[in-house]
């Protein structure tokens, strides 16, 4: 089997790479029939001559070699005809900016696997960025506070080498007595809370956090029945929440009232609750001062994030009273960093971690008959037509939706 690391074409430039060098190193001791040759980068983290020097064949043309193995969407003009993808394609949603990607993936008859439909038998993600968003997120967030109040000036995350660098700057800052709320339980909530125990803030219980004050900043992880409640009273667990959301009503508010800096690293599925709602932004009793919305659902159910921000300006001021974007400085300002592609600002650690994760569950398929079905499930096009699992984008390639 004969596979590339393909080229990132796609703009803004993104420096990270499925595998890095010493991974690829691994991944072909590990595999020994696993060819690989890496198309030549001027933007890659990891300069050209770091894969010839692990013995890694660097040309600018793969087009002899089977499976193509990229980051982001490669532009319609580069895709070579007849061969396997992985990248993020952004297509299984719907989304409309890449209908025409896909179609022409359909046309150049491109089997296509998406890195976000690698998952197992339950339908769980195997590999992802999302711890890395949740660790630059945290960061972004204390940053974003910094510049609001001038209390201290952290470097942007993306010119720092790697998560050490970025936990060496967090504790060379001294926080005020706040109150810190994360949610989630996934990777991008895992990642962030890495951040904060790495900081040795201190993590509190839910009654805690909602009924004592504390001489020192403090953090408490939530998750889906904490922040919502069933309307008719009754308890359940987490599979009831998601698979009877209509079921549910926010019950968010009680956090926003001793909340000052809110981490938003949860999943939003379909149906669920907003977890506060414009209206709710206008109450005196709402508390938070800092929004960092890893999870950037844009005007969703974090009702402070209008739109998605850049890593080149990643943060803006919601005004509660008029519902509009204003100077994060204002007064009236609520501080929101919704950086929509935050795990580009950790190229190394991201990539490292992404290898490590491809390496372990998708490699593997190649050379075993996809005996797990890994290979199976994400592959969205065959042959020049939609797999049955994802036939339902029929009408998105025929532009009818």
């Amino acid at each position: 089997m004969k596979f590339a690391i393909i080229k990132e074409r796609k703009n803004p430039p993104d420096r990270r790479v499925v595998f890095s060098p010493s991974k690829l190193k691994e991944l072909v001791n590990q595999f020994p029939k696993a060819q690989f040759k890496v198309e030549s980068s001027d933007i890659r983290v990891f300069p050209d001559e770091q894969y010839q020097d692990a013995g890694f064949e660097v040309v600018n043309d793969v087009s002899d070699y089977d499976v193509m193995i990229g980051v982001k969407e490669v532009p319609i003009d580069a895709l070579i005809p007849n061969k396997k993808y992985f990248f993020f394609s952004h297509t299984i949603k719907k989304q409309p900016y890449n209908r025409k990607l896909l179609k022409a993936i359909l046309e150049k008859n491109i089997e296509l696997y998406d890195h976000e439909t690698i998952t197992n038998e339950k339908g769980f993600r195997l590999i992802g960025f999302g711890r890395f968003a949740g660790i630059v997120g945290a960061y972004n967030g204390f940053r974003a506070w910094g510049l609001k109040y001038n209390t201290w000036q952290l470097p942007k995350a993306g010119p720092l080498p790697n998560q050490a660098a970025l936990i060496k700057e967090l504790n060379s800052i001294k926080l005020p007595n706040i109150k810190i709320l994360l949610t989630g339980s996934g990777k991008v909530s895992n990642g962030s809370q890495e951040m904060l125990d790495a900081m040795k803030i201190k993590r509190v219980t839910v009654e805690a956090y909602l009924n004592e004050t504390f001489k020192e900043p403090v953090y408490c992880k939530i998750d889906v029945l904490d922040y919502n409640k069933r309307k008719d009273g009754k308890v359940f667990d987490n599979f009831d929440f998601f698979n009877n959301p209509q079921a549910y009503e926010s019950d968010f508010m009680r956090f926003a009232k001793v909340t000052d800096y809110f981490i938003a690293g949860h999943f939003y599925g379909d149906g669920a609750p907003y977890l506060y709602t414009r209206g709710d932004v206008k109450s005196p009793d709402f508390n938070i001062k800092v929004v960092a919305d890893i999870s950037c659902d844009v005007d969703g159910p974090v009702a402070t994030t209008l739109r998605a921000s850049t890593i080149a300006d990643p943060i803006y001021g919601y005004d509660p009273k008029t519902e509009t974007e204003i100077d994060y400085k204002n007064d009236n300002a609520i501080v929101v960093m919704a950086v929509d592609n935050l795990p580009c600002e950790l190229p190394h650690d991201a990539s490292e971690g992404f290898g490590e994760m491809f390496l372990q569950h998708v490699i593997p398929a190649f050379f075993n008959n996809d005996k797990d079905g890994v290979l199976e499930r994400a592959k969205i096009t065959e042959n020049g037509k939609l797999t049955p699992r994802f036939s339902y984008l029929q009408d998105y390639v025929d532009g009818k939706e």
